[in-house]
């Protein structure tokens, strides 16, 4: 995973920081020097802006919108799995509504900090098939955009583009990683967790701890495509922090250095009117509890 990252970091996150691909390790500290200027990793031929990031205490996310999303509906934060408050999922467990006042610290296209904005809870959240965590806050996307001039970011309907340029843009660091969508994943094991069809990374973009729960963005289209979670650190097989691809004939590859995320075109048929969670929905295959 590209672990999360929390100032000293805790037991539980340094786990649940092999499952993101970037590290949790101090040797991936945040800046100590209190710089809030935005860096640039990879720049990428048309890189997306910060607008619509957030930072979390741990990880990246952004604000997002489903396609039935409305300006007075409350706002929806997205990041991974692993990146929640209280430690990673069991394979297998699937979260839903789960009460939360977890902080996000908005940032404006250049990088800066808009302001901050919190969690009602957790709306979903699983490391299951895919490794992902979707917030509902206590504002609405007009409530957002007018008080501090952040507009959401949107969730691509359809299944991304092998070949396609795409920039991960993290929050907590406030870097971008550019590079292109290099294929797709059968099956991406990591330590006790499968995730199906995940996408690929062409070399550029060398994610690092707390990039995790990043937006992956296509540059085309601006919309989001993924959400960055893992990467293969040091070319062990199938451990954490070391994913491996496994394809329909069982067969094992390793790809040291090769980073991965986890496609959310799946979340768009599960959230309804209202940004209500709807994992009965036609077209939802999201894990279910």
């Amino acid at each position: 995973m590209n672990r999360p990252l929390v100032g000293s970091l805790a037991a539980t996150f340094l786990g649940a920081a092999a499952l993101t691909g970037v590290s949790a390790a101090p040797a991936a500290a945040a800046p100590t020097d209190g710089s809030t200027a935005p860096a640039t990793a990879q720049a990428p031929k048309a890189a997306p802006s910060f607008e619509g990031t957030v930072a979390l205490s741990n990880c990246s996310g952004s604000v997002v919108k489903m396609p039935a999303s409305q300006p007075g509906d409350p706002a929806l934060v997205l990041s991974n799995g692993h990146c929640l408050e209280e430690g990673m999922p069991e394979p297998g467990q699937v979260i839903t509504d789960q009460p939360s006042d977890r902080s996000f610290t908005l940032l404006k296209a250049d990088g800066g900090d808009a302001g901050t904005v919190n969690a009602t809870k957790v709306s979903y959240a699983t490391m299951t098939d895919t490794d992902v965590s979707l917030y509902e806050v206590g504002s609405t996307y007009q409530e957002i955009e007018d008080e501090f001039g952040v507009k959401a970011l949107d969730v691509e309907a359809s299944h991304p583009t092998q070949g396609n340029d795409i920039t991960v843009v993290s929050g907590y660091w406030k870097e971008t990683y550019g590079c292109a969508i290099d294929g797709f994943a059968y099956r991406l094991k990591e330590a006790g967790w499968t995730m199906k069809d995940s996408i690929r990374y062409t070399a550029d973009c060398d994610t690092k701890g707390g990039t995790s729960g990043s937006p992956v963005i296509d540059n085309a289209s601006g919309k989001i495509v993924g959400v960055n979670n893992t990467r293969n650190e040091s070319g062990e097989e199938c451990t954490m922090n070391n994913p491996c691809e496994v394809d329909e004939s069982g067969r094992t590859t390793v790809r040291e250095g090769t980073a991965y995320g986890q496609q959310t075109y799946l979340l768009a048929p599960c959230v309804g009117e209202g940004n209500k969670l709807d994992l009965g929905a036609e077209g939802c295959t999201l894990p279910k509890p």
